[in-house]
């Protein structure tokens, strides 16, 4: 516990971290990896050079702060971050080197005024997180390794297919080199990817288990990422994986982690709704794969967008949902339809999601809505939710990449 001292005195310089947040992270990372760079390996230096990581850990510092004196607030951060760590194999030992570092960071921006008595009480705050993450994070260990196929760390798996999904998309089916079992997993989790790179030093990827459990493979779908798409340079390993990773090569993978899950012994029968955005539908058709093959009677409402067909990933897979004994409706919506996408009825709706289109395709009023997609679009989908009073209870949404709060438009 925080001693009383301690919370006042974070209230009291959190206003003046928050105005420096931006710089302070920044200041911590440079820190940290040239004094040491055995951590590196840990972080997509995409997110460093793009500004998302440093951007996502000042919101995470602010939050934690601005909650010092109610850390159960904290919850759901806390296990985001326990199941991240866990998928990276972040250890017990790494957190006084991010503590050092981060205290340090903090002296170097703030001068002066921080004074010893306020980085003493930072340091005890951070303390005081880092025992309760590094609690979570012995749990969840505890719980791979425990399980039938569970690992923690690497282990090898060989490509066993290899599929082209759309122009951009290709699917990875994979099996452990070592023949033996799979664990479960819970539909929407990720796998971490570790690639050593033949020209450019890099580091693990996540990448979600696009089908459900219980199969004998683990899959992944993944998005080409290049310059034209994101406006940042091609994505290194994404690249990679089209080009050079083919059917009978050995990846290194970490076990399923991830806080953004369904569970579908906990399904009542209250409706589902999904609403994907390009890559964004990988996790959620693990979902409403995995509520389709129980059986259950719970409604499922599946909304995909996509620019056309060209890049529509996993069309017949979604649209193949509907032939179960679970009731399903699926709507593919296009914004740039190419010619005869519509009279062959490859989408359903020609331009984008909109609150009306919601309203009239999903029962607003009872469903969980589970949402996935680029940032922009989940801000959008989060603004026209909120407007038709979808509590937020209700509303689940995944990033690909360093959490961060969604922008209203």
């Amino acid at each position: 516990m925080l001693s009383d001292k301690t919370i006042q005195i974070i209230k009291e310089i959190t206003p003046a971290v928050a105005a420096h947040a931006d710089t302070i992270t920044c200041k911590f990372y440079q820190r940290m990896f040239a004094g040491n760079p055995e951590v590196k390996a840990f972080f997509n230096q995409a997110h460093q050079q793009s500004g998302q990581q440093p951007a996502a850990l000042a919101g995470a510092v602010c939050a934690y702060f601005s909650n010092i004196d109610n850390l159960s607030a904290l919850g759901p951060a806390v296990e985001l971050i326990a199941q991240k760590h866990c998928s990276l194999g972040v250890k017990a030992e790494h957190y006084p080197i991010v503590g050092k570092h981060l205290l340090d960071a903090i002296k170097d921006v703030m001068g002066d005024a921080a004074t010893d008595e306020i980085i003493e009480a930072v340091g005890e705050a951070y303390g005081v997180l880092a025992d309760v993450c590094i609690g979570r994070e012995s749990e969840i260990y505890d719980g791979l390794e425990s399980q039938p196929g569970g690992w923690n760390g690497q282990r090898d798996f060989v490509v066993d297919r290899k599929v082209s999904e759309s122009d951009i998309v290709t699917s990875f089916y994979l099996k452990p080199a070592d023949g033996g079992p799979l664990p479960t997993f819970l539909p929407g989790q990720y796998i971490t990817v570790h690639i050593d790179h033949p020209t450019t030093p890099t580091s693990p990827r996540n990448y979600s288990l696009s089908d459900r459990p219980g199969l004998d493979h683990f899959r992944i779908s993944v998005k080409r990422e290049t310059a034209a798409m994101a406006g940042t340079p091609d994505g290194l390993i994404s690249n990679h994986l089209h080009d050079n990773v083919n059917v009978g090569d050995t990846i290194a993978l970490g076990p399923p982690c991830g806080e953004f899950t369904i569970n579908t012994a906990e399904q009542t029968g209250k409706p589902l709704v999904f609403i994907a955005g390009g890559i964004g539908v990988t996790p959620l058709l693990s979902m409403a794969k995995s509520v389709a093959a129980a059986n259950l009677t719970t409604p499922i409402f599946f909304l995909q967008a996509a620019r056309n067909s060209s890049v529509h990933a996993m069309a017949e897979e979604v649209r193949g949902l509907a032939d179960g004994i679970t009731p399903v409706v699926t709507r593919v919506i296009y914004d740039e339809p190419l010619e005869g996408d519509v009279t062959s009825g490859k989408c359903d709706e020609v331009g984008l999601i909109t609150k009306d289109l919601i309203a009239e395709q999903t029962p607003v009023a009872e469903a969980d809505y589970y949402f996935c997609g680029p940032k922009l679009f989940m801000a959008t989908i989060e603004v026209i939710l909120n407007e038709l009073g979808v509590d937020a209870s209700r509303q689940h949404c995944e990033f690909f990449g360093p959490k961060q709060a969604l922008v209203t438009v």
